[in-house]
């Protein structure tokens, strides 16, 4: 059995043999434990492969309705996954992108050669490989040059919110 702490969101679980392990993954991944889904993945004690970043890629443009476990069943076919997520708010609804996080690059790379611009459950998807935020290309901070002020007092006009001057 698995030990487990109620007020915990994460625990870990040791197996005398692969296939309980196996089993716990095939029958308990993503169901709803206390109306979130339990997500169960094989522990990785070397960061090396999370932290490098190979295998693991970034889905956008999910329609609402795609869960944890649809991404899961349509990305499994290309390879081992680590591990699969789709990105929630507070109240448990999608935004619209998730990660998977595959064993190897190879897996990674077929995934993305055959579901980008696939469209699921009537969205069109882009997949890519993962960045990292140090590695996206954020807003160019100098192409801004409006910007928006409220609540100035009334007997304001233009020559006092003019911050050229």
């Amino acid at each position: 059995p698995i030990p487990c702490v109620p007020w915990q969101s994460q625990t870990s679980g040791q197996y005398q043999r692969r296939v309980h392990g196996e089993r716990a993954l095939d029958t308990m991944n993503f169901t709803n434990i206390r109306g979130k889904p339990c997500r169960i993945m094989w522990s990785q004690r070397d960061p090396s492969l999370r932290k490098s970043g190979l295998g693991n890629i970034f889905v956008k443009n999910l329609d609402k309705s795609i869960d944890h476990k649809t991404l899961y069943d349509t990305f499994s076919m290309f390879g081992n996954i680590l591990s699969c997520k789709v990105a929630m708010n507070e109240k448990g609804d999608s935004l619209g992108y998730g990660f998977v996080h595959y064993e190897g690059q190879e897996a990674a790379t077929k995934a993305i050669e055959k579901v980008n611009g696939m469209v699921i459950a009537s969205e069109k998807v882009y997949v890519a490989p993962f960045k990292p935020k140090a590695e996206r290309g954020g807003l160019d901070q100098a192409s801004f040059t409006n910007v928006y002020m409220k609540n100035l007092p009334e007997e304001w006009d233009e020559k006092n919110s003019n911050l050229d001057s």
